[in-house]
């Protein structure tokens, strides 16, 4: 099992930056994909970007060029950097595990909100 515990949300003004952390609760080094989704009021969850245990990412076409995924293997941590934000990236983004063979795990969540 692993525990995602998300970080660093809060309120900024649309062009501005934010970095989430999602720290787990144990190595991510043998995890092989991990993501970050994220569901706007009233809408459905959904893709943001992933990055596999080979260093490969992948990126929603709306944030493709403005997010940046990263993980620290040492650190355990899983990072969504957001830069150029639009008030239509305000949602609450969620840290997501997939451990082979089919187990997967969710983060609680945290609130990103921009100002336009």
């Amino acid at each position: 099992q692993v525990q995602l515990v998300e970080s660093g949300g809060g309120l900024v003004q649309a062009g501005g930056s934010l970095r989430l952390s999602c720290a787990a609760s144990r190595s991510i080094f043998s995890i092989n994909t991990m993501r970050w989704y994220r569901q706007a009021p009233g809408k459905q969850r959904e893709f943001v970007a992933s990055i596999f245990s080979d260093g490969n990412t992948g990126y929603a076409d709306s944030v493709k060029g403005r997010f940046t995924i990263s993980r620290d293997n040492v650190q355990n941590i899983l990072y969504l950097q957001m830069n150029s934000l639009k008030y239509e990236d305000t949602a609450v983004y969620y840290c997501y595990a997939l451990v082979i063979p089919r187990n997967e795990y969710w983060g609680q969540g945290t609130q990103v909100i921009i100002s336009s």
